[in-house]
C-alpha cells in the first residue's frame, strides 16, 4: 500500500549532484532511495544525513548499466514505499582521454561511458515508468553543458550527454501526459569532477571561468539540486526541456 509521503529514486547519489538532490528532496518531505555502485562509504554517510532529516530512506547498490540490477533496485524501492513520484537520473561517468586525442580513445572505455550515461538512464526510466505514471510523477535527467557546446570534456562524455538531451525530449513524449521529463545541464561545477577534468590547470581556469560568468562565480552542486527540485515541484507545464545552469556563461560568451 502506498504511503502518504512522496518517494524519490536518485541514481548515482552517494556524493556530488546526486547527494545534493537527495538531501534537497528529503528536506522537502520526500522519502529518498539513493543509489551507488562502488562508493559504499560515501553512500552510508549520505544515508546518515538523510536519516537525520526524518523520513524513511534507503541506500541501494546497483550498476545502472546492468538491467537485472536496475530491476532489483526499482523493485526494492517500490516495496519499501509503495509508490514512486520522482526519478533523478544522475548516475554517470567520464573517461580520462583528452578531447584532442582521437587515437587515445579506447573503444571499451567509450562503450562503458555510454552504457552508464545513456543506456543506464534509459533502463532506469523504463523500469520506473509504470510507477511514475501511476503517481503522475516527474523525471529529471542530469545532462551537461558539454552536451550542448564544445568544451574540454572527453569526447565520449560530451557525446553521451548530448544523447541525454535527446533522450529527454523523446521520453517527454513517450511518458506524456502522466509524467514530465526534463533535464539540467550544469556548467563547470567547482569540485572534484572538474579537478579531474582540468588537472593542474583547475584553479586558474575555474577562476577565469568565474570572472567571465555574469554571476561572478562557478556553479555548485547545491545550485543544480535547487533547479532539479524546481523542475519537479514548481513547473507543472514544462516538459522536454533542458535547463542550463551556468550563471549566464554560455548565454554571454
Amino acid at each position: 500500500m502506498a504511503q502518504d509521503r512522496p518517494a524519490a529514486l536518485v541514481t548515482g547519489s552517494a556524493d556530488g549532484i546526486g547527494r545534493a538532490a537527495a538531501l534537497r528532496l528529503a528536506r522537502a518531505g520526500y522519502d529518498v532511495a539513493i543509489n551507488y555502485r562502488r562508493s559504499e562509504d560515501d553512500a552510508r554517510r549520505t544515508l546518515d544525513e538523510l536519516s537525520s532529516l526524518g523520513g524513511r530512506h534507503l541506500a541501494l547498490r546497483g550498476d545502472v548499466s546492468d538491467d537485472a540490477a536496475v530491476a532489483a533496485m526499482v523493485a526494492a524501492a517500490a516495496e519499501a514505499y509503495g509508490r514512486l513520484d520522482v526519478l533523478v537520473n544522475n548516475a554517470g561517468l567520464t573517461s580520462s582521454t583528452p578531447p584532442e586525442d582521437l587515437d587515445g580513445v579506447e573503444l571499451g572505455e567509450w562503450d562503458r561511458v555510454f552504457a552508464v550515461n545513456v543506456r543506464g538512464l534509459f533502463q532506469v526510466t523504463r523500469a520506473c515508468a509504470d510507477r511514475l505514471r501511476a503517481a503522475h510523477g516527474s523525471v529529471v535527467n542530469v545532462a551537461s553543458i558539454a552536451g550542448l557546446r564544445p568544451g574540454p570534456q572527453p569526447l565520449a562524455y560530451a557525446a553521451s550527454k548530448a544523447a541525454v538531451v535527446s533522450l529527454t525530449r523523446t521520453l517527454s513524449r513517450v511518458l506524456a501526459p502522466e509524467v514530465r521529463v526534463n533535464a539540467v545541464a550544469p556548467g563547470w561545477i567547482a569540485g572534484e569532477w572538474m579537478q579531474r577534468t582540468l588537472g593542474e590547470n583547475y584553479d586558474r581556469l575555474m577562476e577565469r571561468r568565474a570572472t567571465w560568468t555574469p554571476m561572478k562565480r562557478n556553479v555548485t552542486v547545491e545550485d543544480v539540486a535547487e533547479t532539479i527540485f524546481s523542475l519537479i515541484t514548481a513547473n507543472p507545464f514544462v516538459t522536454g526541456e533542458t535547463v542550463v545552469i551556468d550563471g549566464g556563461y554560455s548565454a554571454t560568451t
